[in-house]
């Protein structure tokens, strides 16, 4: 057969009873396939399931053909060496054995038909950018961008029929992304792709919708898949209008049928009381009158139901990826204040840095891993003093970090945000969380049971929310393991944001929608790029 991925009556559940399949039919051919769904909709589980690292209750799950998989948090022991991440250490070791004469017939079984290992290994590191990188090097002296490409590089060199990738943009450089982008374009085989780059998800050739334990298939890139699905939605959104109009209608026929049927009762009693007419007449009448009265409600009744129905029916068609609607006014920095002054600033044996930021200026900070951009924010965020110079910032200033370790997991959302604003009100804190997309008992929630957008959420949201309000707001990579969904919600946040930002990332896509007016380059020493 020819490479696939073959999934039938899938069913899955974690150890605490909560479904994430129940029943799902798929098949993933040659080509590119784009897996998208909110965070915490089964992406990278399901992933895990073709893998194999986990078992399904139900179903099968079929590989045709050798498979590779780049997992999300691709973990290395730094004590490895480059050649073993890349699968080719025990080739490597038979053929120096052989070169120094070994005769030993296990060797040449080892080595089989790879006598070139070595310059199939260099060739495709220095596609991927890492030239530099000896075979003998220990993995502990990469960066984390280099890790990952790394890994891609072990799974080329393997050949595999199906290549998984989740979300392998995460920790790369601009650099590095354009170096993915290419081996995914250049991709022949089988390729099921979770990312939530748009410029890496317009590659593929058709995109796998995952939600709510079921899938949709679109056949083209994410971006005409976006406006399919903008179509289908404002077709969902009338659908809904026309059901919440026929609803409100048949409401109103079910309060005049009640009406009439009132006043036939009071003229029956007016007739039964007057007795104009013989009892036996009127009985028969009045239980005529009961019989049609019922039939009469009862078909007013059964009409807004099935208006109710369809109501229910037109509103599970319509996405709830609620946007995040959010103002603050306390953030707000005069065009003219300086926000912060960075004067010869030795960083970490870094070059001298030379800055200054006035006014609701938005920055980007883009470089290469390893390049210090976290070092700066951090200094910024008064987490690290310069080794020399002088870093002053002059107005309250937050940082989301890449690891997202501001909040204490074992308190509530609502606990956290306390404890950045102490003098709030207790509701006025839940009216605000509310913007954010945590209403009633969601709010509650321990930190450490939300999903990987959600703690973003939360995160962001006790930023924004602290005391004092944070006038300069620095976020390290802020896109990483984000859906789709949750980049728009911080996109729509960061819009209704009136202080200073600088970002660091390397997602320009996203940079793009936030009306930055500042592109800053830092490699080696900090100059103005142009974008």
């Amino acid at each position: 057969m020819s490479p696939a991925v073959l999934i039938s009556d899938l069913s899955f559940s974690w150890p605490d009873g909560e479904p994430v399949f129940d029943g799902l039919d798929l098949t993933i051919g040659t080509g590119r396939t784009a897996l998208v769904g909110t965070n915490g909709s089964g992406k990278s589980t399901l992933l895990r399931l073709v893998t194999g690292a986990l078992a399904p209750s139900r179903g099968t799950v079929r590989v045709e053909g050798t498979l590779g998989y780049l997992p999300q948090d691709l973990t290395l022991d730094a004590a490895r060496t480059v050649d073993d991440v890349l699968g080719i250490a025990a080739t490597r070791r038979a053929l120096a054995a052989i070169e120094r004469g070994g005769a030993d017939p296990a060797l040449y079984a080892t080595v089989g038909d790879d006598w070139n290992v070595d310059d199939r290994a260099r060739e495709t590191l220095d596609r991927l950018g890492l030239g530099h990188v000896g075979l003998d090097r220990p993995v502990g002296a990469l960066s984390g961008g280099e890790a990952v490409l790394l890994g891609l590089a072990g799974q080329l060199l393997r050949r595999p029929h199906v290549l998984l990738l989740d979300e392998p943009t995460n920790n790369l450089d601009v650099a590095g992304r354009r170096r993915l982008s290419e081996t995914v374009a250049a991709w022949s085989g089988v390729l099921l792709l979770v990312s939530h780059d748009r410029e890496l998800l317009d590659l593929v050739d058709q995109v796998v919708d995952l939600r709510d334990g079921g899938v949709r298939v679109f056949g083209g890139t994410f971006s005409e898949y976006e406006v399919a699905l903008a179509v289908e939605q404002e077709a969902a959104q009338r659908a809904v209008r026309a059901a919440e109009g026929d609803v409100r209608r048949q409401r109103r026929e079910l309060a005049d049928a009640h009406v009439k049927l009132a006043r036939r009762v009071r003229y029956g009693q007016k007739m039964w009381d007057n007795k104009r007419e013989p009892k036996a007449v009127m009985s028969e009448r009045r239980r005529q009158a009961q019989v049609s009265a019922g039939k009469h409600r009862g078909l007013h009744e059964d009409r807004l139901a099935d208006a109710r129905e369809r109501l229910a029916s037109a509103e599970e068609a319509v996405r709830d990826d609620a946007p995040i609607r959010i103002d603050l006014p306390a953030t707000a920095v005069p065009g003219a204040r300086r926000v912060l002054s960075i004067r010869d600033a030795v960083l970490r044996n870094g070059a001298p840095i030379n800055l200054d930021v006035y006014g609701p200026e938005r920055v980007a900070l883009l470089g290469t891993n390893g390049s210090g951009k976290t070092t700066l924010l951090s200094a910024l965020a008064g987490r690290l003093p310069a080794d020399a110079g002088m870093v002053d910032v002059a107005v309250p200033v937050r940082l989301l970090p890449q690891r997202l370790d501001v909040l204490d997991d074992d308190l509530s959302i609502v606990a956290n945000v306390r404890r950045l604003a102490p003098t709030a009100d207790e509701n006025a804190i839940r009216a605000r969380l509310a913007r954010f997309l945590f209403r009633g008992a969601r709010a509650e929630r321990p930190v450490g049971t939300l999903s990987g957008g959600e703690r973003f959420r939360a995160t962001l949201a006790a930023l924004l929310l602290a005391e004092p309000a944070p006038q300069l707001l620095l976020l390290d990579e802020p896109t990483n393991n984000l859906d789709l969904a949750s980049v728009r919600q911080l996109s729509e946040s960061l819009a209704a944001y009136r202080g200073a930002l600088m970002i660091a990332s390397h997602d320009l896509g996203f940079l793009r929608t936030l009306g930055i007016n500042r592109w800053l380059y830092l490699d080696g020493v900090l100059r103005n790029a142009s974008r």
